[in-house]
């Protein structure tokens, strides 16, 4: 086993802060792991080169030229981070043994690596790195975070609480993943989903090194939609259990009238009433966003455009 070649696969867009630290840190764990033949000699780092806008590539570039253990692959334009890491992925299956992705920021833990490729070499197909806590992070970037795992939880979508995208995964796992076609992806979702034994390592999340984060609110908001219209349909049940309920009182509303008029009473209340029609049109735009989330994704799908298109790849 410890002649496997691993290879660390690193998104990135717009790194060219980060960068330097990052490389210097994978290489000096590289080297380390290699020496201590816990990986092949021929392992190596894969960039994966978003269509950043800064230097990023320049760099990259720069390094795969300079060093036989840095690699980079340049896609034509953004496709974003989970089409970049499965681009990646789908990349380094060709002559990797085992794969490790990891963010460019490293505010997952590289020393957790070494663990996770002792799991594989016990057996383990798939080993997640899972946060043990968030202490580094803000308040607003940590609540935000624990609402998204809670509610892909709540919609139903198999996933893995505190793990985003740092994990370890064989060949076999990669090839199995690349079986899925889908266009909408969410790898959190997807990878839980292949099988195979599973294991976990846990770390503490670190500050990030420099830039700034590539998941503000808005993508946050943008990746949980993408990640339950792609594995749920709860949410179209819950539509059904709204309508019910709407019925419900609409039977209510009926009685009540029916009633005043046999006691010759008048129905008084225009406010309430138009109070009522505007909160269930609301629901119902509401309901027919949901629906229309639902056929874009069907929509995207149908197409079967590729995932991203690779402009260059440095070996």
């Amino acid at each position: 086993m410890g002649n496997s070649i691993l290879a660390i696969v690193v998104p990135c867009f717009n790194e060219e802060e980060v960068l330097p630290q990052t490389n210097q840190q994978l290489r000096a764990l590289l080297d380390g792991m290699m020496r201590d033949g816990l990986v092949g000699n021929g392992s190596y780092i894969l960039y994966v080169n978003d269509g950043s806008r800064d230097r990023t590539w320049e760099i990259i570039a720069g390094y795969s030229e300079a060093d036989v253990h840095v690699r980079g692959l340049k896609l034509a334009g953004n496709v974003g981070h989970q089409n970049a890491l499965m681009a990646g992925l789908e990349t380094a299956r060709q002559d990797a043994d085992v794969t490790v992705s990891i963010d460019a920021d490293l505010q997952d833990d590289i020393h957790a690596i070494p663990e996770m490729v002792n799991k594989y070499n016990d057996g383990c197909d798939i080993v997640y790195g899972v946060r043990r806590k968030r202490t580094t992070d803000t308040f607003f970037k940590r609540t935000t975070a624990q609402m998204f795992y809670k509610f892909m939880t709540g919609m139903g979508v198999k996933s893995v609480y505190n793990h985003a995208d740092f994990r370890l995964m064989s060949r076999r796992a990669v090839d199995a993943l690349c079986q899925y076609e889908e266009r909408n992806l969410f790898l959190r979702g997807l990878v839980p989903l292949l099988g195979y034994k599973t294991d976990q390592v846990y770390y503490d999340r670190l500050e990030r090194q420099a830039g700034e984060s590539k998941y503000p609110l808005s993508k946050m908001l943008s990746f949980a939609i993408d990640g339950v219209t792609s594995f749920s349909v709860k949410p179209l049940r819950l539509i059904f259990d709204l309508g019910l309920v709407f019925l419900l009182i609409s039977l209510g509303i009926l009685v009540y009238v029916i009633v005043a008029l046999c006691q010759g009473r008048g129905v008084q209340g225009w406010a309430s009433l138009m109070l009522s029609i505007w909160f269930v049109g609301g629901c119902v735009l509401i309901c027919l966003s949901i629906i229309a989330a639902y056929i874009g994704r069907i929509y995207t799908e149908d197409k079967h455009r590729p995932r991203y298109n690779i402009e260059t790849y440095l070996k």
